[in-house]
């Protein structure tokens, strides 16, 4: 049976362009394609597809709108369409928050759609999406552990400057699911962790500077995108950019970012792989590895290594990943130490840190 498509677009090109991506596969029909949200809706209750892809900006009613009210009546898996602009990234943002299961950009010119490399990465995640049991998002909001509970979360207090000195380096890798998931983690840490953090998570340039402030508004804890050469602090965290792997140093006593413009490692780039072998390298036995949801097996190897040189690994549990393939791919390889739920991973970096 094949796997049924909605493609929602206001342009009539990129509605026939998707179309024929989507059916290059013979495992994917399109069922219906839409021009606005009020029609994806409309079109959602007569063809029951198993995803939509959905456009952000439409005439009548825009993604973001039809997304909230698809989420809120008849849940099903949604990849959105983006531009590569700031606007843009905030918007997708916006959706993964919404429910939303994961996007794609759209190329910034004609010449570039329908690449090879978008096709494959629009049909492995329509095939990931198919898979994948979609329920009502859930508020983030619950009670910041480690932290005066009078603290609302929407304020955030003074942070600490940080030190180039500090107890444990936590190294974080994610995908599909992982800017929601990383609002469950981040924002839990308290201001004074005695801690550097280093978080790579699949996304393309521009949008990760958009999740890092994101993330840096609603924590405790400083989180910036990566830039070559900064210092690693206790109390921040440093995410990679979007177009090269994030590997760490060790420079006059002080842990270093290098950012690398090489090949992908692990099919990425920024792939958490190269971070994580680069902090194996390190020799360094005070490091805390967490994998988190996503597809494929970036990581795996990674923290493989991480593990051999006496680090402690925490996988998130298949339950709370929107995509359990990359800590399914490290638990099976044998390395982890600890497998939690998603509100849990917090609460197990800080017990780490205790020993």
């Amino acid at each position: 049976m094949k796997i049924k498509v909605l493609v929602v677009d206001d342009s009539a090109f990129m509605r026939k362009v998707i179309s024929d991506m989507v059916i290059s596969d013979d495992a994917f029909e399109v069922v219906a394609v839409a021009r606005n949200g009020e029609e994806a809706i409309e079109k959602i209750k007569l063809y029951h597809p198993d995803v939509v892809t959905l456009d952000i900006e439409m005439p009548k009613m825009d993604g973001l709108t039809a997304l909230k009210i698809i989420m809120e009546t008849n849940p099903i898996p949604i990849i959105m369409l983006s531009s590569l602009t700031k606007k843009g990234a905030d918007e997708t943002l916006k959706a993964l928050d919404l429910g939303a299961f994961d996007f794609i950009t759209k190329p910034s010119s004609l010449i570039k759609v329908s690449t090879p490399e978008m096709k494959e990465e629009l049909l492995q995640k329509i095939r990931f999406a198919s898979r994948t049991k979609i329920s009502k998002p859930v508020s983030l909001e619950r009670p910041k552990p480690f932290v005066s509970m009078s603290l609302k979360k929407s304020v955030v207090t003074s942070k600490v400057a940080g030190s180039s000195k500090f107890k444990k380096l936590i190294a974080i890798g994610t995908s599909t699911g992982g800017p929601r998931a990383l609002q469950e983690v981040i924002p839990y840490f308290p201001k004074d962790i005695d801690a550097g953090i280093l978080i790579v998570q699949h996304m393309p340039p521009g949008f990760t500077k958009s999740l890092a402030e994101r993330l840096d508004s609603m924590s405790q804890i400083h989180v910036k995108e990566a830039e070559d050469g900064d210092v690693i602090l206790s109390g921040w965290a440093y995410l990679a950019p979007g177009d090269s792997h994030v590997k760490v140093y060790k420079q006059a006593g002080q842990f270093m970012i290098k950012l690398d413009n090489g090949e992908r490692v692990s099919g990425h780039k920024p792939s958490v792989d190269a971070m994580m072998y680069s902090i194996a390298d390190l020799n360094d036995q005070n490091v805390i590895g967490v994998i988190m949801t996503g597809m494929g097996a970036d990581g795996a190897e990674g923290l493989k290594r991480v593990k051999d040189k006496n680090g402690y690994v925490i996988a998130q549990d298949e339950g709370s990943c929107v995509v359990f393939g990359m800590p399914k791919s490290t638990i099976k390889l044998g390395v982890v130490d600890k497998v939690v739920g998603l509100s849990n991973i917090t609460n197990e970096i800080m017990k780490a840190m205790e020993v």
